[in-house]
């Protein structure tokens, strides 16, 4: 109940801050001429980059919705970024489902559906020669071989191979052998070119294969198999006895695998869904052979109207350009629209909306494992907020002070006192604010003071909250022990502040070792086990990773720089330009005179740069001609 409370507090105060934003001329002046066509329409940023593109049977009033009435939090991110939008009007329902994949395959909006798994998926081959070769391959060619699969679980792919090499013995070696290979001695090959093998041998093996991968020709391989291994028992060889043993369990352990099967020995992809929260899950069967052997499940934020609608446009980048193998049929839910299906996979496959026995059941469990697998999202994010939560309150009561909702920290770093700076971290309820991290030059100390430099850090980032009205913490977590703590007190006296304030010590394995806390400071007993431990140590760990990753960025801009001293007519931003520009001294050296010149320097200036950076420095060729031009 608490967790559902904040999320609707948090929501009720977006709405507000969203409503009170004044719409801009431009975007007040496009909503009142959009037509009532379908179409798609594209939402950008300040930047003018595409940050969602979205189809709608009518322009007008979807989008419009956008800028009137109240959203859920995601949607209400999405709208405080658009500064601007386009549309596109087309001549139907199908015409703008097939627009928007496009548009989206084009622009990749953040706010789209972006599917991770652009992977394909292997295939088990038999090669188009006249001795051929088994093998997994990911590209499918026309008249190339005989193809099974795609198995989108590749270890599944291996495993059926190596089962498959043990029973077949398909060639392995080259056609220019002189002499039997290591894999004819372990009979999975039988080096056709030295022994001149009967291709109709192979012809064989692959129809066998055949049978075997579609289910018809198990039971016979099994029954072979056995009597092989019978009768290398009675001849006592005990151990090719116990090769086709394993071989016997290697095909059981398959079938098991295997065992949810449709005996008709189809390639189909079932497709379920469930929206909730402004939520959408899909979950794909993939169906080979007859043989359920894997499943795909993608969880995304969907815009749109309906989920329908955002479940039409999954699909259409599931199957485009052949991202994935299109079965011979696809089964989808009743309430999607199957014309608007036909139209994303073409003639390849048949689409289909089972109405009754086991394929009706086959949906209706990829829609039960989708709503599963929604609802687990949901109980593990509750889960977690409840813990961060938990851990904020109780650490406030550890400490006998109001719940730190907003915890800041600070951490300097140099080295040997070079290029000093620090760095201030936020957590708002537990969590980094990222926003709100700030990065400190160093601009009064000299030296390696880190003291001083906790004091004038401190001193910039309250004194100026306090001027302008900025937000204060509930807790301030100084990076290190009783001297830390004991000059941001000195400043938030100075600045008449009562902020409370911890120091974070660590061991001599630089980990978070004490909580220092208290008048006079006191370590404070807290379980190392505990989540308001470990939200300390993140806090702590954070803000040394931050500060320490702003340090190398200044020290190797003042590395740069200071190698450009001294030369006659470079200024500061000209050596700015040329920083910009090549990134590094090693670009520079090895870069022409030119193109330094080219990064905003004049020709003479850019051969000091070039004569300084190295010893062994020659003009360039036709250098005077260059400099004739640029004159």
């Amino acid at each position: 109940m608490r967790v559902a409370q904040l999320r609707r507090t948090l929501l009720t105060k977006i709405n507000v801050i969203i409503k009170a934003m004044p719409l801009n001329d431009k975007i007040k002046a496009k909503l009142e001429l959009l037509p009532d066509s379908p179409g798609c329409y594209i939402h950008k940023d300040k930047n003018g980059e595409i940050i969602y593109v979205g189809k709608a049977k009518n322009l007008k009033n979807r989008v419009r919705s956008y800028f009137h009435g109240a959203h859920d939090v995601k949607t209400e991110l999405l709208v405080s970024e658009i500064e601007d939008f386009e549309y596109i009007v087309v001549g139907s329902n199908i015409e703008s489902l097939l627009l928007e994949i496009n548009l989206i395959q084009e622009n990749k909006p953040k706010y789209n559906i972006m599917l991770k798994d652009d992977k394909s998926y292997p295939f088990i081959k038999i090669t188009k020669e006249k001795y051929p070769r088994l093998m997994i391959t990911r590209q499918v060619k026309k008249n190339d071989g005989l193809y099974f699969g795609p198995y989108p679980d590749v270890g599944a792919a291996n495993e059926i191979k190596n089962l498959l090499d043990r029973i077949f013995p398909f060639r392995k070696c080259s056609l220019h052998e002189k002499r039997v290979c290591f894999y004819y001695h372990i009979h999975q090959c039988l080096c056709p070119v030295v022994n001149h093998v009967d291709p109709q041998v192979y012809k064989d093996m692959t129809n066998e294969v055949k049978d075997f991968l579609t289910g018809s020709g198990e039971d016979k391989i099994i029954k072979e198999t056995e009597q092989k291994m019978y009768a290398a028992s009675g001849r006592m060889e005990f151990e090719q006895a116990g090769e086709y043993r394993d071989v016997l369990r290697a095909i059981q352990t398959l079938r098991t695998k295997q065992r949810v099967r449709n005996l008709d020995n189809k390639d189909r992809d079932i497709f379920g869904y469930h929206a909730e929260n402004g939520w959408l899950c899909v979950q794909v069967f993939f169906m080979r052979q007859g043989k359920l052997i894997q499943r795909d499940v993608n969880m995304f934020p969907y815009y749109d109207e309906t989920a329908e609608d955002d479940f039409l446009t999954y699909i259409g980048q599931f199957y485009k350009e052949n991202q994935h193998f299109v079965p011979g049929e696809i089964f989808i839910p009743q309430e999607i629209d199957k014309d608007s299906v036909e139209a994303l996979v073409g003639a390849e496959a048949k689409v289909l909306q089972p109405q009754r026995g086991e394929k009706k059941q086959l949906v209706a469990m990829a829609m039960k494992n989708a709503r599963t697998q929604l609802q687990l999202k949901f109980d593990l994010e509750e889960k977690s907020l409840i813990r961060t939560q938990g851990a904020v309150e109780n650490l406030g009561e550890i400490l006998g002070i109001p719940k730190p909702n907003r915890i800041e920290s600070f951490d300097n770093s140099n080295i040997m006192g070079t290029s000093p700076v620090s760095a201030m971290v936020v957590f708002v309820n537990g969590k980094p604010s990222k926003k709100d991290y700030r990065k400190y030059k160093i601009k009064t100390v000299v030296g390696a003071d880190d003291y001083a430099s906790t004091r004038e850090v401190l001193t910039r980032r309250y004194s100026r909250a306090m001027r302008e009205g900025g937000v204060l913490p509930d807790l301030i977590a100084m990076d290190g022990g009783a001297g830390q703590v004991g000059i941001a007190k000195q400043v938030l006296d100075e600045l008449g502040l009562d902020i409370p304030i911890c120091g974070l010590q660590k061991n001599d394995k630089h980990q978070t070792s004490e909580l220092l806390f208290g008048e006079p400071l006191d370590v404070i007993d807290l379980d190392r086990r505990s989540q308001e431990f470990f939200l300390l140590t993140r806090i702590q760990d954070e803000v040394h990773r931050f500060a320490i990753t702003f340090h190398r960025q200044v020290r190797g801009k003042n590395t740069f720089s200071s190698k450009l001293d001294g030369i006659i007519g470079l200024g500061p931003k000209r050596k700015q330009a040329i920083l910009k520009t090549f990134k590094n001294l090693k670009a520079v050296e090895e870069a022409t005179v030119q193109q330094v010149a080219e990064a905003g320097v004049p020709y003479e200036v850019a051969e000091r740069v070039k004569e300084k950076l190295s010893a062994a420095f020659t003009p360039d060729e036709n250098w005077e001609s260059l400099k004739d031009a640029a004159r």
